[in-house]
């Protein structure tokens, strides 16, 4: 069986992390975001993952060489030359996704993190036996997405709503899909929306149905829901295997540490953080709603809240950083220093405090 994961462009929304390596790379709970979805590919039986991109294809086919075999599952590059939408790229691939098996294909959107039911969307997608089936969500504030108009009973799609006015469903696209081969034919190479021209067509045919994501979704492409995605996956770890999960007295709430990270004295870590490999946390520090990759270092009695600290970056004695900051790589923040949301980019050194959200170059 094979799969398509959708990983696009330059991960603008992810900077100053994005200028480090590409998106799918960047760690989220001490993991590439990227190898959350294919080893939950390789789980139920997927042998083949093409990887649709159109920026640094070199970088990523490197780095996960070595994942290649560890995992024991093929993965390659279809490059695009110009952005083609969430269409065109199942098109450009269209020889690398076709076999003689006639098997159904996955088709995953790299920001979205999930407990990937895939097995059941297989089980589902035969039952129906029509063309795709999609994967929805439900969400509190329908108006920001596109809806899913679905039938309750069979999960057949009726119509999409792009953002709408008045209430007509709270179920949005999840950005995991599983069709036949027969939708390649309804592609063609060109920039094309999936979500707004072809499945659409596929639903007015009454051949797409949708199935009702159990468990947590987040796309956590901006830093925000990042975060937020942080906590619903440490809470679902909880569920599921919560022997990964940091213990002792330090810890409060749902926290994961690398083995490879120190943790000093007296300190005081959770909820919803995850430390990352070769990180040293000094005596005294608290951390909470927060992501340190690894190589950091934060140094005693400083406080992180609600931020993510980039690889090998530094935070200063007593130094406070909170409100959605965001250092980049190799970043560093002196003793005493105060950051409210700061955004800060590689190699930079933090000397005077950020009062309020901003850039800094």
């Amino acid at each position: 069986m094979k799969a398509l994961i959708l990983v696009g462009g330059f991960g603008t929304r992810l900077r100053p992390l994005t200028l480090s390596v590409p998106k799918p790379l960047v760690e989220f709970a001490n993991k590439p975001m990227i190898l959350h979805q294919i080893e939950a590919l390789k789980a139920i039986g997927v042998n083949e993952v093409v990887l649709a991109i159109n920026y640094q294809p070199e970088v990523m086919l490197n780095f996960l060489k070595d994942f290649e075999t560890k995992l024991g599952i093929k993965i390659t590059c279809s490059q695009e030359t110009e952005p083609l939408g969430t269409a065109g790229p199942l098109a450009l691939a269209r020889d690398k996704l076709i076999d003689n098996s006639g098997e159904p294909f996955f088709v995953l959107n790299s920001d979205v993190i999930s407990e990937y039911p895939l097995k059941e969307m297989i089980e589902f997608h035969k039952a129906h036996g029509a063309e795709a089936s999609i994967m929805v969500t439900k969400v509190d504030e329908p108006s920001k997405y596109g809806v899913v108009v679905m039938e309750e009973s069979t999960g057949k799609v009726e119509k999409f709503v792009e953002k709408p006015k008045i209430f007509v469903g709270n179920k949005i696209n999840a950005g995991i899909y599983l069709m036949n081969p027969s939708v390649l034919d309804r592609i063609e190479l060109k920039p094309t929306s999936i979500e707004k021209e072809i499945f659409p067509k596929i639903a007015a045919e009454k051949k797409l149905y949708a199935m009702v994501l159990p468990g947590f979704w987040m796309d956590i492409g901006q830093p925000r829901d990042y975060i937020a995605g942080l906590r619903l996956y440490l809470d679902s770890l909880r569920k599921k295997s919560s022997s990964k999960l940091a213990t002792g007295h330090h810890i409060v709430g749902n926290v994961i540490v690398d083995e490879t990270a120190k943790i000093g004295e007296g300190c005081l870590i959770g909820p919803d953080v995850a430390i990352g490999p070769g990180c040293i946390v000094e005596p005294g520090v608290r951390l909470s709603r927060c992501t340190v990759m690894r190589g950091a270092r934060i140094k005693k009695h400083a406080c992180i809240s609600s931020s993510i600290i980039g690889w090998h970056s530094t935070v200063g004695q007593w130094a406070r950083v909170e409100n959605m900051t965001i250092l980049g790589e190799d970043v560093h923040v002196c003793d005493e220093i105060y950051s409210n949301g700061g955004v800060v980019l590689p190699h930079k050194e933090i000397k005077s405090s950020i009062l309020k959200p901003e850039i800094v170059m």
